[in-house]
C-alpha cells in the first residue's frame, strides 16, 4: 500500500440507495500551493451545507483524487456555479494545479460493507 495516500474524510460516505451522482476530480498539483490549504479547507466546510450534497471522499499521492456525491446534476451545477466555489475553481487552473480532470457520472448500483 502507497503510505502517501490520505483519506480526508476519516470514512466512507454514507449514500443512500441509488440512483445519485458522483462528481470524480482527478489531479496533479503544481510547485505552487500558496493558499491551498485554506481554500482546500474552507471549500470542504461550504460543500457540506450545499443543498443536495451527500458527502465525499478524497485521497492524494502524486494523484489527488476527490469523489463527491450529490443527488442531483441541479445540485452540482448549483455548486459548480457557488461565488466562492468559482474563484477556487480559477485559482486552481491558475495556480495550484498542472493536470486536473472532471468526470461525472450516475451511480446505478452500489454495495459494500458500512
Amino acid at each position: 500500500m502507497n503510505k502517501n495516500i490520505n483519506i480526508t474524510m476519516g470514512e466512507i460516505s454514507h449514500t443512500p440507495k441509488p440512483p445519485y451522482y458522483a462528481v470524480i476530480f482527478t489531479s496533479i498539483k503544481s510547485k505552487d500551493q500558496k493558499n491551498y490549504a485554506e481554500m482546500s479547507a474552507k471549500m470542504e466546510e461550504m460543500v457540506q451545507i450545499q443543498p443536495g450534497y451527500l458527502g465525499h471522499e478524497s485521497a492524494s499521492g502524486g494523484v489527488g483524487i476527490t469523489i463527491s456525491y450529490w443527488e442531483s446534476m441541479e445540485a452540482i451545477k448549483k455548486w459548480k456555479n457557488q461565488s466562492e466555489h468559482l474563484l477556487a475553481q480559477k485559482l486552481g487552473k491558475s495556480t495550484w494545479y498542472s493536470q486536473y480532470k472532471i468526470r461525472i457520472c450516475r451511480v446505478e448500483h452500489d454495495y459494500g460493507m458500512i
